[in-house]
């Protein structure tokens, strides 16, 4: 497996041979490093005041990864394509060897950090699920320009057809810290794979590198599901965080998305002033918006927010100031819809705003039941998207839905016909409103149902 990185001379008081001081790596020598499977090389082919060019070699041992990387997938068998791969080992690798550079340090010559190199990228054998597009795809949009060869199966039988892998090139003017950083996070995402156990502290690692660029580029969602294999929890609480980071809501279709927040969020407070509620509890009150117009509301005697995401209720609680204003009437909490908590219990109202589609459908019946039946809430405002609206947004993509998360969107009729077997057999009554923007007949985006409880005669 190998990388080249080849700079040409970025001024004419600077020869392009300083990138050796960038890289912490002299150019006349060899580094060799083992690390459990690996031995790295670090040399340069290549070093003139004009250009300069440094390898990174990988030489795996497939048997000893068998032996530290578990007995499933690629690493449970002796033969397999980490050895030639552009994979997470050498992500992992560039990590280890120029963790100084990928930092943005450089002691020796501070003025190089944040010197944009003419650079050019060569990986000869580049894993991609999803083809050499995806390639195109992930890198373009930072500003390089892209040239895949899709290597054959085999070049002595031409019948076999193509593989995955392609030999990809990459040129661009850019800061060597920040070249680094994209080959570190998007090496893995093109291979869909990593050879490591992915937990929470990934998360910081892709913010950490990918901070300055992820959070505007337009393949994040699947940039971020994929560093983090698809781990939901994971995937989730990252796209929360990148929001934030490029303040605008993690809902990419959404046309204009803050508009129509404003909508759904005008609209439940509308129906709760009418409905005369004093305590409310937002449950998936995410970051806390609800519940910042509801306890600016002096009417509001009790303000709740429950959600599964501790991420989002740091920021709910940071967003209330609640840490420096405390205030005996807002409170918040970690909580599961599908699981029994009284502290949910007693109040006027729940809102569930945006909440159900993100629910597999066969735990809707739990969430019925705590809500519903367990807590019992004399009103439940639910607000979901109207899957009829969705011919109004071409730029859906992937499965159709709004947010990569969604499981379902349900049109009006298959809305109402859920509200009403809830009301029927939790004693509810229910009316519907549309929230936002009414486009002929696909009716307005949002759709609002209010259960009341019914009171015994």
């Amino acid at each position: 497996m190998i990388l080249t990185l080849s700079a040409q001379r970025p001024a004419p008081e600077v020869p392009a041979g300083d990138l050796g001081f960038l890289l912490h790596k002299h150019p006349d020598r060899v580094l060799t490093s083992e690390h459990g499977a690996v031995t790295t090389h670090v040399l340069y082919p290549r070093n003139t005041p004009e250009e300069c060019e440094v390898a990174v070699l990988l030489d795996v041992d497939p048997v000893a990864l068998v032996r530290t990387g578990g007995d499933t997938g690629v690493l449970g068998q002796h033969v397999n394509d980490r050895p030639y791969a552009a994979s997470s080992l050498l992500a992992v690798a560039l990590g280890r060897v120029f963790s100084t550079a990928l930092a943005g340090r450089c002691t020796a010559r501070p003025d190089l950090v944040d010197v944009r190199w003419p650079l050019r990228l060569r990986l000869p054998s580049l894993p991609c699920s999803g083809g050499p597009a995806l390639v195109h795809r992930l890198f373009e949009p930072l500003g390089w320009r892209v040239r895949t060869t899709v290597l054959p199966l085999d070049e002595t039988v031409p019948a076999w057809g193509e593989s995955r892998y392609v030999d990809a090139e990459l040129e661009g003017t850019c800061r060597v810290a920040d070249a680094l950083a994209q080959l570190y996070v998007l090496l893995p995402v093109l291979d869909d794979a990593k050879h490591y156990w992915v937990g929470e502290s990934e998360i910081d690692k892709l913010l950490r590198r990918g901070g300055d660029w992820l959070a505007t580029h337009p393949e994040r969602e699947l940039i971020t599901r994929r560093y983090l294999l698809h781990a939901r929890p994971l995937v989730l609480d990252a796209l929360d965080r990148l929001a934030e980071l490029d303040d605008r809501p993690a809902d990419p279709v959404e046309e204009p998305p803050a508009r129509l927040a404003d909508h759904r969020r005008a609209a439940l407070l509308a129906v709760l002033a009418e409905l005369g509620a004093a305590r409310v509890v937002d449950l998936g009150c995410g970051q806390g918006e609800l519940l910042r117009a509801l306890a600016a509301d002096a009417r509001y005697t009790a303000v709740v927010g429950t959600d599964v995401s501790v991420r989002a209720l740091r920021t709910a609680s940071r967003r209330l100031r609640l840490d420096r204003q405390p205030d005996d009437r807002v409170r918040v909490f970690q909580s599961s819809l599908t699981y029994r908590d009284e502290r949910i219990a007693g109040f006027d109202a729940a809102v569930l705003s945006e909440v159900v589609e993100h629910v597999d459908p066969p735990r809707l019946g739990a969430l019925e039941r705590v809500v519903f039946g367990e807590a019992a809430p004399t009103h439940v405002l639910v607000t979901t998207p109207n899957a009829e609206h969705n011919v109004n947004y071409p730029g859906l993509r992937g499965n159709g839905l709004r947010h990569p998360d969604h499981r379902f969107e349900w049109t009006r009729p298959q809305f109402a016909r859920w509200a009403a077997d809830v009301g029927s057999r939790f004693g509810y009554t229910v009316r519907h409103l549309g929230v936002g923007e009414a486009v002929g007949s696909t009716g307005a985006p949002t759709q609002l149902a209010v259960f009341t409880k019914e009171v015994a005669a």
